[in-house]
């Protein structure tokens, strides 16, 4: 069995790129197991922290990358880039400082989001490949998804009610894991 993880980098409660990810779990086809990390409860990096161990937020996040197949990184976009709190994340279970193996390196990565402007995180997507490419990541460049006018996207209740966009979701999500399937078979 194939196995994704989908990370939110967004820790509000309404966030658009939160209930993306949601609406992507059912889409996983079948043969594959979606399910969903979370960088709630990471502190800032501190190597002084990290000297005296990983904190648990951290290794729980690291393991569930490490147990994937492949990843979806749901990315909100702030400023015209990756939310701090997101590479916060990434910096955490990334480092390599207590000898843990690189949990990034050959792991297929794929990027998605949206937001309320026009151009549906495309700036901050643009951000996060230098970040991979540093890292060894197989980043996915079969498609990217990016969804603008996240507001009109979504009910009151965080439920994807645009038929575009759940088809543009569908196809995303049963693309990468077709080939994260090959990739691993």
């Amino acid at each position: 069995m194939t196995k994704l993880i989908g990370i939110s980098g967004s820790l509000r409660k309404a966030s658009f790129n939160k209930a993306l990810l949601h609406a992507a779990l059912p889409m996983a086809p079948q043969g594959v197991s979606f399910t969903i990390g979370t960088i709630e409860g990471i502190p800032l990096y501190n190597a002084d922290v990290e000297r005296e161990g990983v904190p648990e937020a951290v290794q729980v996040l690291k393991d569930q990358i490490a147990a994937a197949d492949g990843v979806i990184l749901f990315t909100p976009e702030y400023n015209n880039s990756m939310p701090g709190v997101f590479k916060n994340a990434i910096d955490w279970v990334s480092s390599s400082m207590t000898g843990a193996p690189n949990v990034f390196a050959g792991r297929s990565f794929a990027l998605a989001g949206t937001s309320p402007g026009p151009f549906g995180t495309l700036l901050s997507q643009d951000a996060w490949l230098s970040v991979f490419r540093t890292l060894g990541a197989d980043l996915w460049s079969g498609k990217r998804l990016m969804l603008p006018k996240a507001g009109s996207l979504f009910d009151k209740d965080g439920t994807l009610i645009d038929e575009d966009a759940k088809a543009r979701l569908k196809v995303f999500v049963e693309t990468f894991a077709a080939y994260v399937a090959a990739k691993t078979a």
